[in-house]
This record gives structure tokens, C-alpha cells and sequence, in this order.
């Protein structure tokens, strides 16, 4: 058997689509809670109205900014796009327009990411191209396409890979000295959660923070392998819901513990998923699809292969930069490392006229809470906000011939230090992915 006909046998063979449609189903729906969750709380004109200024990721700057309307409409065709994810209705549409808008509006201001917030847009893009809507769907019931009881496999192993790879790579990077030999930044967030039910009283024990940090980094790297083995699956799900609802209660991290709680249920076997069906009133009789299979077309092999390359690559491109990346940030985002840091920032600007005369600038006038603190310990966030500020003083007739700033960081605990050269131009300075030389390098000093 040739390496191609090995892949197409395994990969696009036909399995039960029974799990998908779960998914499907679940993703849709708290999706949508979501939406009207964030539309409720007014966090809409909080982060996206209110600002004078968004800051933007490298490559997107092009994102346009909408009028205040706009970001309503956005959210509403946002939550109407889930709702058809979840029901199945114009499902091809649905998932498009949910990913586009969702990443949009994500693209649109960098200060709030999450990385909950980029594996929603992964998942929701594999939501366009895989066949989720073939079962109990409205498009099936309306007639606008086929019931289909089995789906090329790949479509449901191409999730699991992305929510296992979630796990396993948050774990590989807790493999670092200040979490696993510090226990930080856990020593100092659990003592402050020393009101939590039955075990509150233990966080303020160091030995508590260890038994967290070591139990988070092996629950990471072991859990996709667990909810793979028939046997384990069971125990492993419960401690998904345990795990998830623990960080819930004790963080406040929104969405993101349901998400993986609900989305994890994919791993399930069919007939787990078919007894689900069964008791919400789903009755399809089933075919024989064991011996289906989908021919393994050249551009969908490397499509497939480019995806994972990049989701696989894309986290350890902080290894192209020296020094701690917890402490530089260059390659942080998108790499799925959850809360591994307890990080603050005090950041003086000043903008200087030719003849050295300086201002003094009170970010607030510019600047959210969050944008602010977000912006103190970010270089890339730190060049666009000179940027701004250069243009602005520079509209109201100031000589503004450079943007410097005197920036403090402290790190999980750490003696606040600079964090950049007090005497470099930042108004000059030109985003990239080459390593930024004016950021100083980290103390090596220990609290």
C-alpha cells in the first residue's frame, strides 16, 4: 500500500458524522451565548466605541475601524450567523460570515486578545470547508442538500488535532522555570482566592501553588492522549470539567472553560453521540458508510498539510528571538499560553520638539485602562502609540520630532526594571518580525 492510499484510507475513509453534528450543534450555541453576553454587558462600546485608538496586529494595519453602528450590526449578523451554525440553516453561509465578522471585529483592536479568541477563529474557519450540516440540519430538512450519515473522518480528526494541540502545547509551555520552580504566577493569584469554597484556606500554602502549577502542566500535556484512549476517555472528560470549571471560578476567564468542556465532547465515540441524538428526538436509520471512502485529491492534502504546518510552527516562532519571550513578548500571541504570567507595566511618554523640549503625556487622555496597561509591557503596541501621538501633536502644529518613553516592567513578582531604551525614537521605529533591539534585556535578580 502506497504512503497516499495509507492516508486516504485513514483519513478519508468514512466515519459517523454523528460527533460532528455535536459539535456543531454546541459551538453554535456558545457562540451565541457569547455574542449576546458580550452585547449585554456593554462591552461593545466599551472596547470597540469608546476608544479614540485601536491598537493593531503586525500586518493588519490595513483593518478599518467602523462607525458605531457598524459594530452593532457586526455583533447582530455575528449571533444570527451562530444560531445557523447550531441549527444547520444556510450552514455554508453561517460559518463564512461568522468567521469573517468574528476575526474582523477580532483584527480590529489588538489590546483584547485572547487566546480563546484565535482558536474560535480557527475552529469556525474548519466549520466552512467540513460537511457538519448534512445531519440534522434546517438545510436538510428544507431540502437544499442531502442527508448524509457519515463524513470523511478527517473532518472530525482535523478538530480534535486542533483542540489537542491547544492542550498540548499550553502544557509545553508551562515547561519553564518560573512555573514549575517558582510556582509562579500561581503564588500569587491563589492567595488572593482564599474565600473559595472548602479548600480557599489552602492557597495561601506555597506547596498549594506547586501542586497547581505541576498539575496543570501534566493535565495539559496528557489530556488530548486520554480523551483518545476508549477506556480513559470517561475519567479524562471529568477532569475537562473539572479542570475548566476550577479556572472558571477561581479567574473569571470567560467563555473559554465552557467552550473547551462543550468542544471536547467530539472525542466521543459515535454511538455516545448517537445516544445524545436519540434523546433529543433525532431518528435517522443509519447505512453501512464502513467501507466509504472520499478520494484524496493533491490540493486537499496540501491544503490540509499547510494548516497544520502553520498551527504547529506558529506557536515556537518565539524561539527566533533571544532572551525570555514572557519578558519581550516577540512571538507571544497565538501560541496558546494561557495565563502563564503575572505582568505590569508603568510606561512615560514624552514627545520632544527639535530643540529638545519635551511633554509629558497623561495616557489616559488617549488611552482606555486597558489599552494602557496592555500598551506598558507591549513594544509592538508601544511603536504604534508613539505613531499616534507623533501625528496628533503633530496636527496641532507641534514640532514633534521624537517620541521617547522611559517604560518599567515587573514579572511575575520581580523588582520592576526598564524595559526599553529611554533614548530610542519610538515614533520611528517600524513594526516587524525582526527582533527589536532598544528592548533591554530581563534582570536575571530574583524577588
Amino acid at each position: 500500500m502506497g504512503i497516499r492510499q495509507a492516508i486516504n484510507t485513514s483519513l478519508f475513509r468514512h466515519i459517523s458524522i454523528a460527533p460532528l453534528v455535536t459539535f456543531r450543534v454546541v459551538f453554535g450555541l456558545i457562540m451565541l451565548a457569547s455574542i449576546l453576553r458580550f452585547w449585554f454587558n456593554g462591552w461593545i462600546e466599551e472596547q470597540y466605541i469608546i476608544p479614540d485608538f485601536h491598537f493593531k496586529y503586525f500586518g493588519f494595519y490595513w483593518v478599518p475601524n467602523l462607525p458605531d453602528w457598524g459594530y452593532y450590526l457586526s455583533f447582530a449578523l455575528m449571533a444570527l450567523s451562530a444560531l445557523g451554525i447550531a441549527l444547520g440553516a444556510f450552514y455554508r453561509i453561517s460559518a463564512t460570515l461568522f468567521f469573517i465578522l468574528f476575526t474582523g471585529i477580532e483584527l480590529i483592536d489588538a489590546t483584547y486578545y485572547l487566546n480563546h479568541y484565535y482558536l474560535v477563529s480557527v475552529i469556525s474557519f474548519l466549520l466552512i470547508f467540513v460537511p457538519a450540516h448534512r445531519m440534522y440540519s434546517l438545510d436538510v430538512r428544507l431540502g437544499l442538500i442531502k442527508l448524509r450519515d457519515s463524513v470523511p473522518a478527517l473532518s472530525i480528526y482535523l478538530i480534535m488535532f486542533q483542540l489537542g494541540l491547544v492542550y498540548f502545547l499550553a502544557g509545553i509551555a508551562k515547561i519553564n522555570s518560573d512555573w514549575l520552580f517558582e510556582a509562579m504566577p500561581l503564588s500569587i493569584w491563589l492567595p488572593a482566592q482564599d474565600d473559595f469554597p472548602l479548600i480557599g484556606s489552602l492557597f495561601q500554602y506555597k506547596l498549594t501553588a506547586f501542586a497547581f502549577s505541576w498539575g496543570g502542566m501534566f493535565y495539559d500535556l496528557l489530556i488530548p492522549f486520554v480523551l483518545l484512549s476508549s477506556r480513559l476517555r470517561w475519567l479524562g472528560y471529568l477532569a475537562v470539567i473539572g479542570f475548566h470549571l476550577m479556572t472558571w471560578f477561581l479567574f473569571q476567564i470567560g467563555m473559554f472553560p465552557f467552550i473547551m468542556i462543550g468542544a471536547t465532547l467530539i472525542f466521543f465515540s459515535a454511538d455516545f453521540h448517537h445516544t445524545i441524538h436519540s434523546f433529543l428526538g433525532g431518528r435517522v436509520k443509519l447505512s453501512d458508510y464502513s467501507r466509504k471512502s472520499t478520494y484524496l485529491s493533491k490540493p486537499v492534502l496540501i491544503a490540509v498539510s499547510l494548516f497544520i504546518c502553520v498551527q504547529i510552527a506558529l506557536p515556537f516562532r518565539y524561539l527566533l528571538y533571544p532572551g525570555n519571550m514572557f519578558w519581550h513578548e516577540q512571538g507571544y500571541r497565538f501560541g496558546w499560553r494561557v495565563m502563564l504570567a503575572e505582568k505590569a507595566g508603568y510606561a512615560q511618554f514624552k514627545v520632544e520638539d527639535s530643540e529638545g523640549r519635551k511633554i509629558l503625556i497623561d495616557n489616559s487622555e488617549f488611552l482606555t485602562p486597558v489599552q494602557e496597561k496592555m500598551m506598558s509591557t507591549q513594544p509592538d503596541f508601544m511603536i504604534q502609540y508613539a505613531q499616534y501621538l507623533k501625528a496628533h501633536y503633530s496636527n496641532l502644529g507641534m514640532d514633534a520630532a521624537a517620541v521617547k518613553a522611559d517604560v518599567f516592567v515587573t514579572l511575575n513578582g520581580r523588582a520592576s526594571a526598564p524595559f526599553i531604551d529611554p533614548n530610542i525614537d519610538l515614533a520611528s521605529q517600524t513594526d516587524s518580525w525582526s527582533h527589536k533591539q532598544w528592548i533591554l534585556p530581563q534582570k536575571s535578580e530574583q524577588i
